[in-house]
């Protein structure tokens, strides 16, 4: 198979600055495929997306990241017409992904009232990691940049139907993202618009580091996994170019596992 069967095509990815996203955006590229990157960094961090944004550039591929909280109203709106003015003179984006993993660890029941969950903390969890899908795509299809043959992927985890201490609220939120894409699905099939979860195994990137106890569930998956390692960002990656390169249109409204089949071991 050709290496650049996605040439003169875009996709945009929330998180593009790391962990699947980044591994996603750099797939793409090598196969032709031109990126939109939203991500939040500060400075510390901000080497990761020069770092990605100079890899696509070394493709022949052209990028264009933007570094802004994906779940601000006002900013994704500004974004999107940047967006817009990008993409529209070339078509539409084949890929719509939304990567966002930020959100807070905290058990809902805790000795003290100070290290359980909050209202507030609760709400921004599912409203960026969840929520945030359905208004980006409700932004995207105003614009015409999810048009016949787009795809949109989010990214969901194990953890959407089992328990991980201080998980709680990134569950609910995985849970409530899966019911948003099977939503999305119906309604934009009539469009020829796919929209799709993709659930990675436990992978070693920054959002797994921040979870308590992420050491000790890595090597559960570990031991788990039929192949004996963990997922990697790679393995998802190519996942996704695949849905963006084969002829997908009738898979849909899907939790799509991408795990060598650790999901399916007890």
């Amino acid at each position: 198979m050709s290496q650049r069967q996605l040439d003169a095509t875009w996709g945009l990815i929330l998180g593009a600055s790391s962990g699947f996203g980044a591994a996603t955006a750099l797939e793409l590229g090598r196969r032709g495929m031109s990126i939109l990157g939203v991500h939040l960094d500060t400075k510390s961090t901000l080497a990761n997306v020069t770092k990605v944004g100079a890899e696509l550039e070394s493709y022949g591929v052209q990028s264009r990241f933007f570094n802004v909280n994906a779940a601000d109203h006002e900013r994704r709106r500004k974004a999107l017409d940047a967006i817009a003015e990008t993409v529209l003179p070339a078509g539409s984006l084949t890929l719509f992904m939304h990567s966002l993993a930020f959100g807070t660890l905290k058990p809902f029941i805790a000795p003290t009232g100070e290290d359980a969950l909050t209202p507030a903390q609760l709400s921004m969890t599912l409203d960026v990691m969840a929520h945030s899908l359905v208004y980006w795509v409700q932004d995207l299809c105003a614009r015409n940049l999810l048009r016949h043959g787009s795809r949109v992927v989010a990214m969901t985890s194990a953890g959407a139907a089992r328990v991980i201490p201080s998980y709680g609220a990134v569950s609910a939120a995985k849970a409530a993202l899966e019911s948003h894409v099977r939503q999305l699905a119906v309604e934009l099939a009539p469009r020829g618009i796919t929209v799709n979860c993709v659930r990675a195994g436990v992978s070693d990137t920054p959002a797994l580091r921040r979870i308590p106890g992420s050491e000790a569930i890595a090597e559960g998956a570990r031991q788990r996994n039929p192949s004996g390692r963990l997922t990697q960002p790679t393995d998802v990656a190519r996942a996704i170019a695949g849905l963006c390169t084969v002829d997908t249109q009738w898979t849909t409204g899907c939790v799509i596992g991408v795990d060598g089949g650790e999901d399916v071991v007890a």
